[in-house]
């Protein structure tokens, strides 16, 4: 079983003062178990003042994890804040694992460094991957996950892409014992007994344009055409061509795409034109896929993120840990109320269940789990919940 306790401070630049703090919220818990790992949710701040590093130095456990916009713990919520969830326990182990730079053969590395720490730990196969990745224009989330998936034969990955608060997302780190990189995938497999709950919010049905097109032509991120023609057509039929030509002026008309395989579908955000007036996209947009486009409010993050935190909490059996992550575009709908997903956990969390929400530059979750395989996906536009 896996114990979960939430730890958050503001000191930025007073490092003897934020260790103090920590320790203080630490000790106050249950004692650590024999085995422990923390998840780290913070401002870039908190990177460049050397406090994520000096928090490393001062506990005795590993911490991975991304820079985020804004975070919410039990005790703490804020943008300029850092926050810690520390799993432990006696039966369950964790590895942590740093990939090599991924700028050049991505796929490769991300596979041999998970293969690598199977090797080292007998072969054997983790029941759960937590992952945690920078933000990298260049690359694809979707291949991260699907070589994951099919590197660990369809284990279980939950994780995020790392998110910030600049206009050109520069400091979009994901941080790894201490140390900070905007290049590199850091993984923590979980071994042992667990039986992970997953749960999704996007955008209602109701809010999808029941005008559909079937992807014809793609490069990974970058769209083509739409049922044989040109995508700046598609989005001039729409009445589209104006908004399409500033960058991320549509982040609230997400791109559903339907893979045709009987799985759910899976949101995807518009970024910009490139030079050819393809569209260039935050994710994977493969051929044969169907692409709807939704519409985006506040009313419907609310509601499509209620009814994931009540489905969460309705369990017979109540979990020891909720760990979520929220798209920054959902936060973008909700305008100054930034925390609102947050507070609906809040709500319902009346056990005061431990738990860390963060802000997300793309977000890693299965849709489904099919006999002990998981379908792992990469989202945009979504809220993201792993119940433990």
């Amino acid at each position: 079983m896996i114990h979960a306790i939430t730890l958050c401070t503001e000191s930025i630049d007073d490092k003897e003062g934020a260790v103090r703090e920590l320790k203080a919220q630490l000790d106050a818990s249950l004692p650590l178990l024999r085995n422990s790992v923390g998840i780290i949710a913070c401002h870039y701040e908190f990177v460049l003042s050397g406090m994520v590093k000096t928090v490393q130095e001062a506990l005795p456990f590993d911490i991975v994890g991304t820079i985020s916009s804004a975070q919410t713990v039990n005790n703490g919520a804020g943008a300029l804040l850092l926050t810690l969830m520390v799993l432990t326990s006696d039966d369950v182990q964790f590895k942590t694992v740093l990939t090599p730079s991924l700028k050049t053969e991505s796929g490769r590395k991300i596979e041999e460094s998970y293969k690598n720490a199977l090797a080292t730990n007998g072969g054997e196969k983790p029941s759960l991957i937590f992952a945690f990745a920078p933000f990298m224009v260049e690359n694809s989330g979707d291949e991260y996950v699907n070589v994951l998936t099919k590197a660990s034969g369809g284990v279980p990955c939950f994780g995020t892409l790392a998110v910030d608060d600049t206009s050109d997302f520069r400091e979009c780190y994901m941080m790894y014992r201490g140390e900070h990189y905007r290049d590199c995938l850091a993984m923590i497999l979980v071994y042992g007994k667990v039986e992970p709950r997953f749960y999704l919010a996007s955008i209602s049905h109701n809010k999808i344009l029941d005008k559909s097109a079937l992807i014809t032509s793609s490069e990974g991120h970058l769209l083509k055409e739409l049922n044989g023609r040109p995508v700046s057509e598609y989005f001039a039929s729409m009445g589209l061509t104006k908004a399409s030509e500033t960058s991320y002026a549509m982040t609230s008309l997400p791109f559903m795409l339907d893979y045709n395989d009987g799985s759910p579908m899976v949101s995807k955000v518009f970024i910009g034109l490139d030079e050819h007036k393809n569209a260039i996209c935050a994710g994977a947009m493969p051929e044969g896929s169907t692409l709807y486009i939704g519409v985006f409010d506040k009313e419907d993050v609310l509601l499509t993120t209620g009814q994931a935190v009540k489905d969460a909490f309705a369990e017979r059996e109540k979990p020891s840990l909720l760990l979520a992550y929220s798209c920054i575009s959902r936060s973008m709908s909700l305008g100054s109320d930034i925390f609102a997903e947050a507070d609906l956990i809040k709500k319902e969390n009346a056990g005061n269940i431990p738990f860390l929400i963060a802000y997300s530059g793309g977000e890693i979750c299965p849709t489904q789990i099919r006999s002990e395989s998981a379908v792992n996906r990469f989202h945009n536009n979504t809220f993201i919940l792993c119940a433990l």
